[in-house]
């Protein structure tokens, strides 16, 4: 599993990249976490909000910190 955390670096980018990587180390989920700052390739997405979150090239959240609920049942296969 691929996970990207969209977003130019600031607080809440960072925030939702460690709430990301949490859920994975507490439920074991096989999955890279990469951090995607530059404009461009965020903007490939079609985001125009971040932080974003796409899991396996589909976007999943915009704008917003998600739950680390939400997180785990994006990554539940």
């Amino acid at each position: 599993m691929e996970i990207k955390v969209l977003g130019p670096g600031c607080a809440r980018c960072t925030q939702v990249e460690a709430l990301v990587k949490e859920v994975i180390a507490e439920h074991g989920i096989d999955a890279a976490v990469e951090k995607v700052t530059d404009i461009m390739e965020i903007a490939g997405y079609g985001v125009m909000g971040t932080p974003a979150v796409v899991v396996d090239n589909e976007v999943k959240s915009v704008g917003k910190i998600p739950s680390k609920e939400e997180i785990k049942n994006w990554l539940a296969k």
